[in-house]
């Protein structure tokens, strides 16, 4: 049998193709699988299907993720990546997915971000949410079990092989142990560690990082997270909730607190169709040097766009403000600021089939890394969970067949176990949802959109504090459920994703793509590597290979004239 940690796209793909392929699995997830983080992804999903421009390729595809990432990204993803992208999306064809159509029957195309050609299809502003439902809609098909409201806290392993996994039910606390082949986790990424942040509460809080790491896994450039230039900051527990950059793209105005267009400073060609990573930098440059609103936040303007424009191009936006903060975007401009979106780096593994350091054990989606490097080509993140969705499944089946035996440890269980007593039992001063506020704060505060050296450190040594503080805790399960016992664990992969960021921030002293080094402000040739993070090691270097020469000389400037540029 093979678990599948998170229930998310990546997950529930991978699910699917062990069940098509006639192997036991199971998929957990601590949230409602209808209700993934998946389902947020609005833009679309990227494939040289060249339905619209028949010059495409999936090596022009390749080009421009590399050029993206700031050669960063592993050049094998990449590849991977890219010429499995048009059997990803004839999977969810044959799932039944409707995508949005040219009047001849070809699936739509339009331009996203540094694209060369129109290579991003989509389904309406909801593509996300519609894969979502196809993959939900094609598991409950299959009979796929699926485990909702259950906390993985541990992946079980010995002798450098995993044998499974041990949790509790969110609601009674019932103890799960669950014994299987292999793990392939999908649980996401670790945005949630910073203060506004377009994940739910519950998402993305380390959860994939600390996993792996407890079960002898490394991290890979955790300090490459993309901040996305718009997310709301009222009311408080929305604060982060995006904004879509199509408000941008429809001819939306950046202003800051004094009137004035500041884009024109940063980007006077583009102005508000510039890179997510620039104009990100510019609005924290603006409220920085004391130019955004009391808030500490500048101005989203669409109200001068013709109100049908609004109803038709942005319904969701405009829904969104109106339930949130009863806005009317049509007459009042929108108070933003940068927020955390995607971990672009994450859980070392190989680009074939995204096996880690542990045997058995594999990671997908925003859990991995290797496609992004430092900064990631919009709509390149829905079709990396349906390409290494399938090909990490089949790994798992292949490696859960040629078994023999199943290692198993008593030890090993009876951590897991204790792990979870030994929280339910503490009673010290310190509140766990403080100390991840405090976290939240360290993280905004010194590692946010522009980091340097002093900042860094500071951010360590407040670390540090808070781990003592850590050490005496209060858990108090009550009639609610046991949301306080998740908040412990969610704590603990806070920190341990922090200090990796922190870390590897700190020693990538340049300034490349989403990593902006105040002190650093040039790139460096010489840190065209990835950053590998273990609590054993601390951070170390790993180079990246060659690009292939039929890739290498299709790698240009791409014309952004009129586009928005993700």
């Amino acid at each position: 049998m093979v678990l599948v940690i998170g229930t998310g796209g990546a997950g529930l793909r991978a699910a699917i193709e062990l069940a098509e392929a006639g192997v036991d699995v199971l998929a957990v997830g601590k949230r409602p699988k209808d209700d993934a983080h998946t389902a947020l992804a609005a833009g679309g999903i990227n494939a040289a299907l060249a339905t619209m421009d028949p010059e495409d390729s999936w090596q022009q595809h390749a080009a421009d993720t590399l050029k993206e990432s700031y050669l960063l990204a592993d050049p094998h993803t990449v590849e991977i990546v890219t010429q499995g992208a048009a059997r990803g999306i004839d999977d969810l064809e044959r799932y039944g997915m409707a995508f949005a159509r040219e009047e001849d029957g070809r699936i739509s195309q339009r331009f996203f971000g540094a694209h060369k050609f129109r290579r991003t299809a989509f389904a309406g502003d909801y593509t996300g949410l519609e894969i979502q439902r196809t993959l939900v809609r094609r598991a409950e098909q299959l009979d796929i079990p699926v485990l909702e409201g259950v906390y993985i806290t541990r992946i079980l392993v010995h002798d450098g092989a995993v044998f499974g996994a041990y949790g509790f039910d969110l609601t009674d606390g019932t103890r799960y142990l669950i014994r299987a082949d292999a793990v392939i986790l999908a649980a996401g990424g670790h945005t949630r560690i910073w203060r506004r942040t377009s994940s739910r509460r519950d998402e993305n809080t380390g959860d994939s990082f600390r996993l792996a790491v407890d079960a002898g896994a490394r991290l890979r450039d955790a300090e490459l997270v993309q901040f996305h230039p718009s997310g709301i900051i009222e009311p408080e527990n929305a604060a982060g909730t995006l904004v879509s950059e199509a408000a941008r793209g429809e001819g939306g105005i950046l202003r800051n607190a004094l009137g004035e267009r500041f884009m024109s400073r940063y980007d006077p060609e583009r102005m508000e169709l510039s890179t997510r990573d620039r104009v990100a930098l510019a609005s924290y440059t603006e409220i920085k040097e004391g130019r955004g609103t009391p808030n500490g936040a500048v101005w989203l303007d669409v109200s001068h766009l013709p109100r049908q424009t609004i109803m038709n191009r942005l319904p969701r936006v405009y829904q969104t403000l109106l339930d949130l903060q009863m806005l009317d975007i049509t007459r009042d401009p929108i108070e933003i600021a940068p927020t955390a979106h995607y971990s672009m780096g994450g859980v070392w593994v190989r680009p074939e089939d995204h096996s880690t350091d542990v045997r058995g054990l594999y990671a997908i989606g925003e859990a991995s890394s290797g496609l992004h490097g430092a900064n990631r080509l919009g709509g390149n993140s829905l079709i990396e969970l349906l390409v290494f969705g399938r090909i990490t499944g089949q790994a798992a089946a292949a490696y859960s067949q040629g078994l023999t035996s199943l290692p198993r440890s008593a030890a090993a269980i009876a951590q897991a176990r204790a792990e979870i007593d030994d929280l339910l039992s503490a009673d010290g001063p310190e509140n766990v949802r403080a100390l991840q506020r405090a976290i939240r704060n360290t993280m905004t505060e010194h590692a946010g959109v522009v980091r340097d050296e002093e900042g860094l450190r500071a951010g360590l040594a407040e670390l540090d504090l808070i781990e003592k503080r850590m050490e005496s805790v209060g858990i108090h399960p009550d009639i609610a459920g046991y949301q306080d016992l998740a908040h412990a664990f969610d704590l603990k992969s806070a920190a341990l994703a922090a200090r990796a960021t922190l870390e590897s921030a700190l020693e990538r002293r340049e300034t490349r793509g989403c990593h902006n080094r105040s002190d650093y402000p040039d790139m460096d040739p010489a840190l065209r590597v990835n950053l590998v993070w273990s609590p054993a090691t601390g951070v170390t270097r790993e180079s990246i290979p060659a690009i292939p020469d039929e890739i290498t000389h299709l790698m240009e400037d791409v014309s952004t004239d009129g586009k928005l540029v993700e």
